[in-house]
């Protein structure tokens, strides 16, 4: 979709499910990056490639391994290329918010010190799993709402 201004420019408009896809992959490459930083991650060299062992804890709460962080990266970055249409915005907010659901159940299933929490997540990750899955399915239903046909490419 385009306009133009008074001036006559014209400038690309984004619509506000892109606007907020957008800004929640930016979140998570920035939380994939703060993942890798020591002070902002403590216990930086406990940190373990996979499995409840890690002891690094993102803010000093999250508990986050080198997986942890790649996944959040990767997700990321889908969300950046999903970004670019209306449609890729609203699949990425709606799924991705579906995908958090359920690793909030994986988590609350799961016990912590259980091989199969091989992410690794605790009380802090699960409970911020149930609210962006929440909230990223609102934000892809609501703002999807009244999107154009043009901009659902």
């Amino acid at each position: 979709m385009v306009t133009h201004s008074a001036a006559g420019n014209s400038a690309a408009v984004r619509s506000p499910v892109r606007t907020a896809a957008l800004v929640v992959s930016v979140v998570f490459v920035l939380v994939g990056l703060a993942g890798f930083i020591p002070g902002v991650t403590t216990n930086y060299s406990d940190m373990t490639f996979a499995g409840h062992h890690s002891d690094a804890h993102l803010l000093g709460v999250f508990q986050v391994s080198v997986l942890h962080n790649i996944v959040h990266l990767l997700f990321g970055v889908a969300g950046l290329a999903l970004a670019r249409t209306a449609s890729g915005a609203r699949n990425f907010l709606i799924g991705g918010g579906a995908i958090y659901l359920v690793l909030w159940l994986y988590g609350l299933v799961v016990g912590q010190d259980s091989s199969a929490n091989f992410v690794p997540v605790n009380n802090a990750d699960d409970w911020l799993h149930l609210g962006l899955g929440l909230g990223m399915i609102a934000l892809g239903l609501l703002l999807s709402r009244n999107v154009r046909a043009v901009d659902r490419r």
